[in-house]
């Protein structure tokens, strides 16, 4: 089914936008406009047929929303971070599911490639990567080992010019569909490293989970490994250690403290113009106050979280950005959003559960980004470590 007509137009209640430069407000407007003409139109079917659409990847790839940040000369736009979290922003006020794909392949999958891959991976891959013609997914989560991923069990053995991998990893976003994969493992010294494992390797197999009732329009799927040969120049070569794919989580975590907000903009939105035109007792709802209370924190809650973002980004430009600080900002607007989705749920009454409205997509979604790539605790205990210097994980 179509939607009824995307109205939106943003959500800047203390003059964000004077803040960002005018190539930042261009992409962000293009990605905003692709995203009402592209997804708006079918993201509920799509969601109802628990089916990512292909056609939307070279869609995001037209707008840059693969490795944005990655130079030019591998294929990327050579943007600044706070460029990336804006079409994040964008992506995620679609869907979470559509900006969960283009997370992954920039944050996840190009970036530990050009971060700690060598010059042959960075030009085998990333222009590939960027313009869409590859798509790739991370394996780091295994069905034992969430939020404690040191205690992986993939290995991989040495057998001359290549290894052999064993293992398996679970919930993978895009693995269903993926060419490659960036999988972590150990190896014979239980070192961590990263290897780009390709599709059609022996003994390598994606299957698709199915039952979700988040992230429908989202392909996940597993990653396993029985016995599978990778090439010792699938290895990434420059770092290696619990910090490398750390590294690309808070990329990926940077990411979503954007995203979210976008998920949050459009309940409010949504919720706002649902005040102002339902009318019970004579008048519209949003005239009542406990109507004007519930939206008067949303857009304080909002925007809180776009002076916490934009700040964050600021740092990242620098350089600066801590993990303490990014899973501040993670843990921070998740829950905003997820709060603000429940409360336009209430708003809208029993229309809110149907998807001629985006809320329950939304609410349902958020219910997995509150928990992936950290979850609301983890993040706690993250800053809560950064504060006291003190380590409550053991």
């Amino acid at each position: 089914m179509a939607n009824k007509e995307d109205k939106f137009q943003g959500v800047d209640y203390y003059g964000i936008d004077d803040l960002l430069t005018e190539e930042q407000k261009l992409i962000r407007d293009s990605a905003r406009q692709w995203v009402k003409k592209e997804v708006s139109p079918y993201i509920e079917g799509a969601y109802e047929e628990a089916k990512f659409r292909k056609e939307w990847i070279k869609g995001l790839a037209d707008i840059g929303a693969f490795g944005p940040y990655i130079p030019t000369e591998y294929g990327g736009a050579g943007l600044d971070q706070i460029t990336y979290g804006l079409i994040m922003q964008e992506l995620e006020r679609g869907d979470s599911g559509l900006r969960s794909t283009a997370s992954v392949q920039s944050s996840l999958v190009m970036y530990p490639i050009w971060k700690y891959g060598s010059e042959e991976q960075r030009q085998k891959y990333l222009p590939k990567l960027a313009s869409g013609e590859m798509i790739g997914c991370f394996g780091l989560t295994e069905p034992d080992y969430g939020s404690n991923p040191g205690g992986m069990m993939s290995n991989f053995k040495d057998a001359g010019d290549h290894v052999i991998l064993n293992g398996a990893k679970m919930w993978i976003s895009n693995a269903p569909f993926a060419d490659i994969a960036v999988v972590w493992a150990k190896d014979e010294n239980d070192r961590i490293h990263g290897l780009i494992v390709e599709r059609g390797m022996d003994g390598f197999t994606t299957p698709t989970m199915r039952g979700k009732w988040s992230l429908r329009a989202s392909d996940t799927g597993e990653l396993v490994f029985d016995n599978t040969p990778v090439p010792k120049e699938n290895i990434l070569p420059n770092k290696s250690g619990l910090g490398a794919p750390l590294g690309c989580l808070d990329s990926a975590r940077y990411g979503i403290s954007w995203g979210a907000i976008g998920a949050a903009m459009d309940c409010y939105d949504s919720a706002l113009r649902y005040s102002k035109e339902r009318v019970q007792f004579d008048r519209p709802i949003g005239g009542y106050q406990l109507q004007q209370k519930k939206l008067a924190e949303m857009v304080t809650e909002i925007t809180k979280a776009q002076l916490l973002a934009l700040r964050l980004g600021q740092l990242k430009n620098e350089g600066a950005a801590t993990t303490g600080q990014i899973s501040m900002a993670k843990r921070n607007n998740v829950a905003m959003a997820l709060d603000i989705a429940r409360e336009a749920r209430q708003i809208h009454g029993a229309m809110g559960i149907t998807n001629e409205y985006s809320i329950m997509r939304h609410m349902m979604n958020l219910e997995s980004v509150i928990t992936y790539e950290g979850t609301h605790d983890v993040h706690l205990l993250i800053t809560g470590m950064d504060v006291t210097g003190l380590n409550a994980f053991k």
